[in-house]
């Protein structure tokens, strides 16, 4: 499925608690994984080289966390603009998946790693996974076998049947492939939307959209899912899809962009705010160019 993964990292502490949670890809066929470490040349001018230099034990850290993981691991370190030379590099050499880590959200709400996952999901054209870096308690060992991550347990797919949705359901099918034991599909009916203008028409769009959701059920059956769920509620889109990104949600999958409560915008509306407020792993599908 992902075969070849980038996995971005600034050689925090945090992007570190991100890299040692990623010995769940191999259950997506993740083999092969290039770090790359990209030091921003607005922040570091001329002093690229002897910034490269100080960084190197941090990086070649990071790497033999990734092979003691079991992937066969190289390394890059760049100068440039991180979120272009990362996808410029997943493009160029044909990486299947970009690994981005964010940490858990707190009370100040979410903190991408250097900025980077934010725009590296606005300009991708690969999938991009935004993994949450688990906070590390005071006397907990700094070991990436105290960092479980299991994509497969319980996979959310928010639709909203556009054509990057679409896009977005095919990483699905190729989930339950790989072993995905549970699977919940869900559309939100607009509440805001629909009190506005089609109130009375609920019932009509709910007998539609279950049909929708009924026919993506029983194609994940034949393609050898384990529970296949539906949930068809009616409230605020991301109010509900967040409420339901939580608990035993392993991973959300959604396209980056689409219509409906989705927005126009690449990562506007809800799927901007899933992907930077979701308590479980993010997978963004990009629309086909």
């Amino acid at each position: 499925m992902f075969s070849r993964a980038l996995v971005a990292t600034d050689l925090s502490d945090k992007s570190e608690r991100a890299v040692c949670t990623l010995g769940g890809l191999q259950a997506l066929g993740t083999r092969e994984a290039l770090l790359v470490h990209c030091l921003n040349i607005r922040d570091v001018g001329g002093l690229g080289n002897r910034m490269m230099e100080l960084a190197e034990p941090s990086f070649e850290r990071q790497k033999r966390l990734l092979a003691d993981l079991g992937f066969r691991t190289d390394g890059r370190m760049v100068l440039g603009l991180p979120h272009i030379e990362i996808n410029r590099i997943a493009a160029e050499e044909d990486y299947s998946l970009i690994v981005v880590g964010s940490e858990a959200r707190s009370a100040l709400g979410e903190v991408f790693l250097g900025g980077v996952a934010t725009a590296v999901a606005h300009s991708a054209s690969r999938p991009v996974l935004i993994l949450r870096v688990p906070r590390p308690h005071e006397d907990e060992p700094r070991s990436c076998e105290q960092v479980p991550c299991d994509l497969l347990e319980h996979v959310l797919y928010p639709t909203d049947f556009s054509d990057n949705a679409e896009a977005a359901f095919r990483y699905v099918e190729k989930l339950a492939e790989c072993g995905a034991r549970r699977v919940t599909l869900l559309h939100v009916q607009n509440k805001p939307h629909l009190e506005r203008h089609l109130s009375d028409r609920l019932d009509e769009f709910n007998q539609i959209d279950r049909g929708r959701l009924e026919r993506l059920q029983e194609h994940l059956t034949q393609h050898e899912a384990g529970d296949v769920l539906i949930e068809l509620p009616l409230g605020h889109p991301k109010q509900e899809i967040l409420a339901r990104a939580q608990g035993d949600v392993s991973l959300v999958v959604m396209g980056s962009q689409g219509r409906g409560y989705f927005g126009d915008l690449l990562l506007g509306g809800v799927s901007h705010a899933v992907a930077r407020q979701s308590e479980a792993p993010v997978l963004l599908i990009p629309l086909p160019r």
